[in-house]
């Protein structure tokens, strides 16, 4: 593709509109001979730093910041570049599915893109999610490793998944993504909101910026008119109606305020919820077949999504009663011989764990043990308020480690113990998983919160195979094999 096909003409430098293109790189070592480089801000470094080991590696122009210059090849110096980035990559990979349905919020995210895929599935629609748990579709699924994938890569992947057929994708939106305009040019037929607590404040200055990040889907990225599922459960639900409203946007509210898919009655069973929806008017009866309240959140939003991504209202509040549980949310990773389950979720913010206490609480008989810890490099203001929760809403916690990263892991896991005093601390997660596996009674519930899906343990670099499931899989194996 020709440089002035695949960037606005009148952002280049004269003469360079012919140039041919082969491909986009955003790391200077992926670069292959006739790539565009695009040299972005970072968190921690510039991109600009590495451009002249990608026009050494083949890299035939840079696209970077107003300002630099002096490389022996074009430099496209524009004021937002991530934003001509992701333009470019949508001009590179021009396929989309038909509809796609993006969802903000901190929490429930993973949860209502593949609830949402699920519904799809058996109205009969080849439908795919994208996000944390990587890419779905049908009874596959691939790993991508980040929530909202770099501009290059969620184009390609969008290019693809239309090539395969998929006419309806479900994507998680976040704040990050947002911010830094890896969605810029996909184009969101509908959007959808869960909730806002604490998160990311170690990337975001304030809450404030987190708030406006998440908007951006409403205000920047849908079409004008399409649907906007937003629960309403908190004062930030409300703000975001008001965003989408201003945006020309057609607002549908969810949730217990909700006034078009209002969840009115929640029974909790042992393993499954009977719920009471009213839904424009009309009651529905339905049976989720997996716990937690917050599960009923993110199912009937997907519900809601679905319906206005053309499925009929009735099959949609119908599909609820089929839906699956999603890796590392809330799942059931083991039980003992007993009956006592071991509870795997990704919990990682003072509300996510709030929110996975209380609702395991209706379905434990006996106590709840928790195992958990804060992951390093992230917002160190959240730890010592996680600790509080986890002391006030479960019956025994053990705080271990999770996901150190460069941060030295002891002192994450004292300022989480500030929040929890008389807790448990054990530094090794395997050791934690077994000792709260070995503290079991009948009628009795370990939970593990913080890693969830997770395949990995990050120290330092350094990635070290370790799995909640597994562990807990294999400590009820050693206590019952020692009975």
């Amino acid at each position: 593709m020709k440089l002035g096909t695949l960037l606005d003409p009148g952002l280049l430098p004269p003469g360079t509109a012919d140039i041919d293109i082969r491909g986009l790189a955003l790391d200077n070592r992926a670069v292959k001979p006739g790539d565009l480089f695009a040299a972005l801000p970072g968190v921690k470094t510039h991109g600009w730093q590495f451009a002249g080991k990608a026009v050494e590696a083949g890299a035939v122009a840079v696209l970077t910041e107003t300002g630099k210059s002096g490389l022996s090849v074009p430099v496209i110096a524009v004021d937002d570049p991530a934003l001509v980035l992701a333009h470019a990559a949508a001009r590179l990979y021009p396929r989309q599915p038909e509809t796609i349905a993006a969802v903000t919020g901190t929490n429930g995210k993973s949860s209502t893109v593949d609830f949402l895929r699920q519904i799809w599935a058996r109205a009969g629609i080849d439908g795919a999610s994208l996000g944390t748990l990587g890419v779905a579709r049908g009874d596959g699924r691939v790993e991508t490793g980040y929530t909202t994938p770099d501009a290059i890569a969620l184009h390609k992947a969008l290019d693809e998944l239309a090539g395969q057929g998929v006419t309806h994708l479900a994507m998680e939106a976040s704040s990050h993504g947002l911010k830094q305009r890896r969605m810029h040019g996909v184009r969101v037929t509908l959007t959808g909101f869960t909730n806002l607590t604490q998160d990311h404040l170690d990337y975001h200055p304030d809450f404030a910026d987190y708030f406006a990040s998440k908007r951006l889907l409403f205000t920047q990225l849908a079409q004008p008119g399409s649907p906007a599922v937003i629960n309403v459960d908190s004062e930030w639900g409300e703000k975001y109606v008001e965003a989408a409203k201003a945006a020309k946007l057609d607002v549908i509210t969810v949730g217990w305020r909700g006034r078009d898919w209002q969840i009115r009655e929640i029974t909790p069973r042992p393993a499954s919820q009977q719920i009471v929806l009213s839904v424009a008017g009309r009651t529905h009866r339905v049976e989720l077949p997996l716990v937690g309240e917050f599960q009923t959140a993110n199912a009937v939003g997907a519900a809601a999504l679905a319906a206005h991504s053309g499925v009929d209202i009735k099959a949609a509040v119908e599909a609820i009663n089929h839906l699956g549980g999603v890796p590392g949310r809330l799942e059931e990773a083991a039980r003992t011989s007993d009956g006592s389950p071991v509870l795997v979720d990704y919990a990682h913010t003072p509300d996510g764990l709030d929110k996975l206490l209380r609702a395991a609480r209706p379905h434990t008989k006996g106590r709840i043990i928790l195992v958990f810890g804060c992951g390093g490099d992230r917002d160190p203001t959240k730890r010592d308020r996680m600790g509080a929760i986890a002391v006030q809403l479960a019956d025994e916690v053990i705080v271990t480690d999770d996901n150190p990263r460069s941060e030295e892991a002891a002192t994450i896991r004292q300022a989480i113990l500030r929040g929890a005093q008389g807790a448990t601390e054990i530094a090794d997660r395997g050791e934690a998983i077994r000792a709260g596996v070995a503290r079991l009674r009948p009628g009795d519930a370990l939970v593990l919160a913080g890693k969830g899906h997770e395949t990995g343990q990050k120290v330092g670099d350094v990635v070290h195979p370790f799995d909640d499931r597994e562990e807990a899989r294999k400590a009820i194996a050693e206590r019952e094999g020692g009975q």
